[in-house]
């Protein structure tokens, strides 16, 4: 299973959002820090959730640093999240 389909089954699985959109943008880092040879190391995230509603900016961020933790601990070098309430 790729890092993308790990990030996607994570987020649907704590949020159940309305929209998701896991995108991979490592090849736009290459050669910066944290990129590797196969990409799979710098992310986009675009969701929106009714889980987020009442939630400030900040908070949303955490909650879903949180979820994806083991991966942004592992190969995960960034993640760019453009997320909001439904």
């Amino acid at each position: 299973m790729t890092v993308k389909n790990t990030i996607q089954e994570k987020l649907t699985a704590a949020f159940a959002p309305a929209f998701l959109e896991v995108i991979d943008e490592s090849d736009q880092h290459r050669g910066h820090g944290g990129w590797q040879e196969g990409g799979q190391t710098h992310f986009r995230v675009k969701i929106t959730a009714a889980a987020f509603a009442g939630q400030s900016r900040v908070a949303i961020h955490r909650l879903i640093n949180q979820t994806l933790a083991a991966e942004l601990k592992g190969g995960v070098h960034a993640l760019a999240i453009e997320a909001k309430a439904t």
